[in-house]
């Protein structure tokens, strides 16, 4: 008989289940086309893996051995280049830089870092899921507040854009126990790019309530048309209540690599640091010297048709209208994304039976497992981005990638004009 002492801790129940565990098995089982989790197919840029190799090969001990636990001395030197500039404010590479595990260790730590029993929390639907249940192990408390399309019932494409926050909604979960928010832009899965006047709503109140802002900012490169990336940390008085997150994975399309930043002053990111210290300590000093390398060659092309920060928007926005135009010969009405590499698309005008699958579930898990056993194509549900409470504003949507090579993305296509065709 198993001991009550060998099960897992009370605080990650509810956090055992996984999204991205669940629909890859899947996708596996059914030998179908993944384009729901978000990873580019193909390689980083050139000079990144060069500049890999290169450390590799360098002849020099240390770059295998432990590093500056808070990050390497030359990549928060390159971050703060390149990042001083556009703060409008001379970041401290060595008190106001934290190098993490990651974009989710740069979370983890901030909240863990901040937040004490009974805190609030509040976190702008949709999410990425990993944000809920680190409130949660944190011993805060989430509360939500959803993004609401303004164009529904509508048989035609909309824009991200078009998802808006009610202010009255927002400015009546602040109270005297909101300790941060956090807010995601370009937003995962939604693609959506605050404006800056939303952007001021969401500062007057952290300033107005004395309330953190943890900004995941990890698609900032990835913004298209004539959309423009705001950081809320350049807003008047929101630098000295920020935390801004980024990733070398997204900025270098290399996700494997699990390097993340936090940039912030420092008596707000020193919770953040004490908790990596005793959780990660460091990060790979390797991988941290190739990244250093890869923005020191990109802050020389910075703001030129040559940067990879401005090729990589460049070439993905074919890519973005290639799957644009599939969903909308389907009828599955695409929301157009200002940036990410996402794009949801509407479900509704599909008659599919779906009574075989669990009924339990909201329509858009359904659907994915439907589509992913019947037509080998595998999305993500856009519906574990919300509370319990909000889910119906996201299960008549899948997500779907699509930073991919276009021999995927014609796989896609061939997938999708068959079914059409059989309709």
């Amino acid at each position: 008989m198993a001991s009550s002492k060998h099960g897992i801790s009370r605080r990650l129940v509810e956090s055992q289940k996984s999204l991205w565990v669940e629909f890859s098995k899947l996708a596996l089982e059914h030998n179908a086309l993944n384009l729901g989790q978000g990873f580019p197919d193909f390689q980083p840029p050139q000079f990144l893996l060069d500049a890999l190799k290169d450390a590799a090969a360098s002849g020099n001990y240390l770059m295998n051995q432990y590093t500056r636990g808070y990050g390497h001395a030359r990549l928060v030197n390159a971050i703060a280049d390149v990042y001083s500039p556009i703060m409008e404010r001379k970041i401290d590479p060595m008190s106001e830089i934290l190098i993490s595990v990651g974009a989710y260790g740069s979370l983890f730590c901030s909240l863990q870092g901040m937040i004490n029993d009974g805190d609030e929390v509040i976190i702008i639907e949709p999410f990425f899921d990993c944000y809920d249940p680190m409130v949660k192990v944190a011993g805060g408390v989430p509360v939500f507040v959803p993004l609401r399309p303004t164009k529904t019932g509508v048989s035609m494409a909309t824009s991200s854009a078009d998802w808006k926050l009610d202010e009255k909604e927002l400015e009546s979960k602040f109270n005297e126990k909101t300790k941060a928010i956090i807010i995601n832009t370009p937003n995962n899965p939604l693609g959506k790019v605050f404006s800056r006047e939303e952007l001021d709503v969401i500062a007057k109140l952290c300033i107005k309530y004395d309330v953190i802002c943890i900004s995941d900012e990890v698609y900032e490169w990835l913004v298209f048309d004539d959309n423009k990336h705001i950081k809320i940390a350049t807003l008047p008085g929101m630098w000295e209540r920020t935390l801004t997150i980024g990733s070398a994975g997204k900025t270098f399309s290399a996700t494997g690599w699990k390097l993340g930043w936090t940039i912030g002053p420092s008596d707000i990111l020193v919770g953040a640091k004490t908790m990596h210290q005793n959780c990660n300590y460091t990060c790979p000093t390797i991988l941290q010297e190739a990244t250093a390398v890869g923005f020191e060659h990109e802050l020389k092309r910075m703001g030129t048709p040559e940067c990879y920060f401005s090729q990589l928007p460049k070439e993905l926005e074919p890519k973005r209208d290639k799957l644009i135009n599939l969903m909308t010969e389907m009828g599955m009405w695409p929301v157009i994304p200002q940036g990410g590499y996402f794009l949801l698309a509407d479900i509704t005008g599909l008659n599919i039976d779906l009574s075989q699958e669990a009924a339990d579930e909201p329509r858009d898990f359904q659907f994915v497992k439907w589509m992913t056993k019947n037509k080998k194509l595998t999305a993500i549900p856009p519906s574990a981005f919300y509370c319990k409470e909000h889910q119906s504003v996201g299960e008549n949507y899948v997500r779907l990638c699509f930073i991919k090579k276009d021999e995927t993305l014609e796989k896609a296509s061939k997938i999708l004009r068959e079914w059409k065709s059989s309709m």
